[in-house]
Parts: structure tokens; sequence; C-alpha cells
């Protein structure tokens, strides 16, 4: 197979403008009402004025080298804490041999990382639902991984297919175990996703529509239809809500938008056997 290396150079003097140093006026920048390099950067949070440079373990430190306790965690994605010895080598190790090729190619780590979360879930949960561990013609079971880069994006695929598995049922005629001729002929109809009241899905259009908060969703509206909010622990109302039209149900088993909200278990039971009952996807929004 023939090899076609190829070495683009970025053009000058346009290479030297953009890799050139560049110098912040920290005080002006400060003085004006913002940190060092704010006035190139879209403001979407009002932000302390503190800078934070580094972080060791559950520690995060400023500029002036003031030590804070780091609550956030970058939102709950740092569990293993700042500057981890071993995610540190990790990551440059892999910098010097790939740094990216996107789903479009096979990599060396992302089958292994499946199948330890796959292996790891059947271990912890040796019994759980049909379509967990459905198998296919194949003998082997049905769970696959889908990875994404954020919580949002994953709660996005989540509601795809959701969407996606409801034009499947209604095609087919079939919600549920029990057979029904009621939306065959128009697969669009049953494409409504329930969620609930204090939760949290994101912020892109999809997890926003499901996110029942006016202070989220006003200044985006008209959101996607379809999208229906159930009060959260109320199991006496979700037949109201979940219908033969419901695609997708999404919950958090433990909430976490304003303090730590668990939902009751006899709760998430009964939207368990109201999904199945419909024939809707049920989406666990959890870390």
């Amino acid at each position: 197979m023939a090899r076609v290396l190829r070495q683009t150079a970025l053009p000058q003097p346009a290479a030297a403008r953009l890799l050139a140093p560049r110098a912040f006026s920290s005080s002006a920048c400060v003085a004006a009402g913002a940190s060092s390099g704010d006035s190139f950067i879209l403001k979407t949070y009002t932000r302390p004025e503190l800078k934070l440079s580094h972080g060791k373990g559950s520690y995060v430190y400023d500029t002036t080298g003031k030590e804070y306790l780091d609550f956030t965690a970058g939102i709950a994605v740092v569990a293993l804490g700042h500057s981890h010895p071993d995610v540190s080598a990790a990551i440059a190790d892999q910098a010097t041999k790939l740094i990216h090729c996107s789903n479009l190619y096979h990599n060396e780590w992302a089958p292994q990382l499946a199948q330890a979360l796959i292996t790891a879930t059947e271990a912890a949960h040796p019994s759980a639902t049909a379509g967990l561990y459905a198998k296919g013609a194949d003998g082997k079971i049905g769970a696959r991984v889908f990875f994404s880069n954020s919580g949002t994006e994953a709660n996005e695929g989540a509601l795809k297919f959701a969407r996606k598995y409801g034009k499947h049922v209604a095609n087919a005629g079939t919600l549920g175990k029990t057979a029904s001729e009621a939306l065959r002929g128009d697969p669009n109809l049953k494409s409504n996703i329930v969620s609930f009241t204090g939760g949290f899905h994101g912020r892109s259009m999809g997890a926003l529509s499901v996110t029942a908060n006016p202070k989220y969703q006003k200044p985006f509206t008209p959101l996607i239809p379809g999208a229906m909010t159930a009060k959260y622990n109320r199991a006496d109302e979700l037949a109201a809500f979940i219908d033969e039209r419901t695609c997708g149900v999404i919950v958090e088993p433990v909430q976490g938008e304003g303090g730590i909200h668990p939902a009751d278990v006899e709760f998430l039971r009964t939207v368990r056997r109201r999904c199945d009952q419909v024939g809707a996807v049920l989406i666990y929004d959890e870390i």
C-alpha cells in the first residue's frame, strides 16, 4: 500500500500573527470588570474575579497562590482529582501517539473501554431488564456503548434513540406486549418525551426541552415539540403522561439541581412498568 505524506505549512505571515505571543494587561481587564482575556470570550456565566491556575487532588489554586477546596470538580467530571499522576501520564503518553481520529475510524482504546463498561455493569447487576441483556442472533448481549463528549450530548443521543425507537414501534403496530393499530401509518405520532419537575438534562435544544425550568427555557423557545413534564416522585400521575404516544421517558434517579433529591424506589419501578406497558424507552440520566 502506497504511503503518502504531506506536510502543510500555515501561510506566512498569517502563521506568525496566529502563533505570536500576545500580551494581556491583567490589571486593565480586572479594572474593566473581567479577568484577563475575557473581552474575547462570550459571557455565559457571571464569574468571580479569581483566576485559577492549577490544581492538585481536591484543591485548586488561583494566580495569587490562594487555595480552594474544589466542590465543583469541573461540574462532576474530575472524579479522580486534579493532576492525578496516572491520568497525567496516560494523557501525556497518548498525546505523543494519536490526539484524535473521531469515530469514523477504529482505534486501540475505545473497544476496550466499551467492553470494560459492559462487563462491569453485568457484574454489578446480574439481573436487569431485557433491554440491557437481550441477546442477538449471534448469542451476544445487545448492550452497546455510545461515547459522547458531555452529559448533554449523551442525553441528546438518548433522546434521538427514543425518537427512532418510537417510529419502529409505531410502524410495527405493537406497543409493549399488546398489539395496537392506534399508531400504524403515522410513526410520528409516537414521539412524545416525558421528563420530570426539578430535573436538569443539559442546555442543548433537545436536552433543554426536557429541562423544565423557565429560567433556562424561556430565552430559547419554541423548543422541540412533544416534550411533557410530570411531577417527580408522583407515581399516581404517571399514567396521565406516559401513554401510547410516548416514545421515551427521561429521569434522574438522583436529582442534583438545587440540592440532592433522590427518587423513591417505588416511583422508579412504576416508571419502568409504565414504559413497558406503552413501549417507551426509559432513559436514566445519571453519572
